[in-house]
């Protein structure tokens, strides 16, 4: 098993997982964090195997032997609940220190709008309820959300990051939220706004129609 690897090197289950690649986004939980039950509360309830998942998470070793099948079910419900235990532990104060670390650095990549002039991005759910939708990243300047460049980030389940983490980091390091921009591109034609364009042709078409009215009414009175 992956974690069995990991242990020869020394490393922690959380740090094998953050190590892995596509899992850039998650900052390192703190192990006492994870050891508060308090902070646990009702995952118990959404992740199947749970307590032999926490025990993985935690290094401990299981009270009897797994099978491979068995193993693997356990890590992809340590996987499920740490990425649950991520959500809630990133909008507390040593949570948003080390996120705001990795978005200096610029880890979660910067905005692709031009105006934005690469302003780094941040990780967001568009909802809190697991499975529902795929991690998005929000720009502080334009104040809208991508997705992810990269495939093996597109995956990440929006949920753990939650949908409040990006709005309450800047809520509470206010140096980190840029101006909102207000610049806009303006399509334009030959140096004319389009909707001016549309405007100017909308009066033409009006105009020729009254004239044709008008030179109906001229032809009519001429018959007569």
């Amino acid at each position: 098993m992956a974690t069995d690897s990991s242990s020869e090197y020394g490393r922690t289950w959380v740090e094998w997982f953050t190590c892995v690649e596509g899992n850039e986004y998650f900052c390192k939980v703190d192990t006492d964090y994870i050891m508060d039950r308090f902070n646990l509360t009702n995952l118990h309830l959404e992740v199947p195997h749970y307590v032999r998942a926490l025990d993985m998470i935690l290094d401990q070793e299981p009270p009897k032997p797994m099978s491979k099948e068995q193993e693997a079910q356990v890590e992809q419900s340590a996987r499920h609940l740490y990425g649950l235990i991520h959500a809630r532990f990133i909008i507390t104060g040593a949570g948003q220190a080390k996120m705001m670390e990795k978005h200096k650095e610029g880890e979660f990549g910067k905005c692709p709008r031009v105006l934005c002039n690469q302003n780094p991005l941040l990780p967001v759910g568009i909802t809190d309820v697991p499975r529902q939708s795929t991690v998005k990243l929000y720009c502080s300047r334009c104040e809208d959300i991508y997705n992810p460049k990269s495939r093996k980030h597109s995956m990440i389940d929006g949920a753990y990051f939650g949908t409040s983490f990006p709005h309450m980091l800047l809520q509470c390091h206010q140096s980190l939220r840029p101006a909102v921009s207000e610049q806009r591109y303006v399509p334009r034609i030959f140096g004319f706004r389009i909707n001016k364009i549309a405007e100017l042709h909308r009066w033409q078409d009006e105009q020729r129609e009254e004239q044709k009215r008008r030179l109906a009414l001229v032809a009519a009175g001429n018959n007569c």
